[in-house]
């Protein structure tokens, strides 16, 4: 006997719509709650699976309820443990996953993933420091590579949260802050507003840098992206079995793309862009998928450079499948999951 799962938040968007995926692929499916498991796994497995079942384990986020930056490494390296004893039960039990838990562990890590692309020869959006420490250790690295703007991010987040881009000129002074990050006044602490500011005035653009830089940032180079109807655009990709099944561009007046602060997704026949360069994008995020066996689904933030369009790499999500122009659409992605769960409970043992 074998038992699809899905370990996710019951209600949410993506339970929801592979739900439905599941329906038109006419399989069952077993939610388990993040909210009832995290903690115990044996306990959780041995109470919630049917008697003597094989199981297939798509794995979603989990729920959390903070929206506090400083909480960030404490919350992500607790669910860093819940996919390390994930993975020992899979060992132990012989569970299969849609992804398998040390790779959604790996891509959390925004720096391993990087090392890991860069060394399979991918091109990838440039390091500028793995760990920035300090804000006159940054502007020495800037000035050392002659950059005048970078992005920071902290190694384990997502969503923006904690995301800030720099610029800073040394000659002027002049410093400008984009981020989403806020000191809360009453509470003090950092927090994530989900919409984007823009800082001038030194002082507070240099107190929000510290802030930003103790939650363990990686810098990057800021790239100047492909522009389309006055907009500049990157593109997100959702891969699945070595198949590109859903592509975007994400356009923002500003320089942080994400879809949920209120940016525009275009489709890609929309942007006009050469043949090749589709097919080179595509290619690239085939082979930068294939890079972390056991990931049978990933979401992919390319970069194409102004001017030559050449694509890059920014990061990638071992869980970055909830794309809302395609739930909306066809539900594209999650059917495809449905169907590789299909074809596990009912393909050829």
């Amino acid at each position: 006997m074998r038992q699809a799962v899905l370990l996710g938040v019951p209600g949410v968007k993506r339970a929801v719509w592979l739900e439905k995926g599941a329906a038109l692929a006419g399989i069952p499916i077993s939610l388990w709650d993040w909210r009832e498991c995290s903690g115990d796994w044996d306990r959780t497995v041995r109470e919630k699976k049917d008697r003597e079942a094989e199981l297939f384990v798509k794995i979603d986020p989990p729920a959390w309820d903070s929206s506090c930056l400083e909480e960030l490494n404490r919350l992500t390296l607790g669910y860093e443990k819940d996919l390390e004893e994930l993975a020992r039960l899979g060992r132990e039990q012989n569970i299969s996953f849609l992804n398998h838990p040390s790779q959604v562990r790996t891509l959390l890590d925004k720096g391993e993933c990087k090392r890991q692309l860069a060394g399979a020869g991918m091109p990838v959006t440039e390091i500028l420091a793995e760990k920035a420490e300090s804000l006159e250790q940054l502007l020495e690295a800037m000035e050392r590579r002659h950059m005048s703007q970078i992005f920071l991010k902290p190694v384990r987040g997502s969503g923006a949260a904690g995301v800030a881009a720099f610029r800073y000129q040394k000659k002027t002074g002049q410093m400008v802050l984009y981020t989403c990050g806020l000191e809360d006044p009453l509470t003090g602490r950092l927090v994530n507003t989900k919409r984007l500011r823009r800082f001038t005035d030194r002082k507070e653009a240099e107190s929000l840098l510290r802030r930003i830089l103790s939650l363990d940032c990686m810098a990057e180079r800021w790239y100047a992206k492909a522009v389309c109807q006055g907009f500049s655009y990157d593109l997100r990709a959702v891969v699945q079995d070595g198949k590109v099944d859903f592509m975007l561009a994400r356009l923002s007046k500003g320089p942080v793309t994400n879809l949920h602060l209120n940016n525009r997704a275009l489709g890609m026949s929309e942007l006009g862009l050469p043949l090749s360069v589709r097919e080179e994008t595509e290619e690239l995020c085939r082979k930068a998928a294939g890079c972390f066996p056991g990931l049978r689904s990933a979401g992919i933030d390319i970069l194409l450079e102004r001017g030559s369009l050449r694509p890059r790499v920014i990061e990638m999500n071992g869980q970055g499948d909830l794309i809302y122009q395609d739930i909306y659409n066809e539900n594209r992605i999650y059917r495809h999951q449905a169907e590789m769960m299909k074809e596990w409970l009912y393909g050829n043992h």
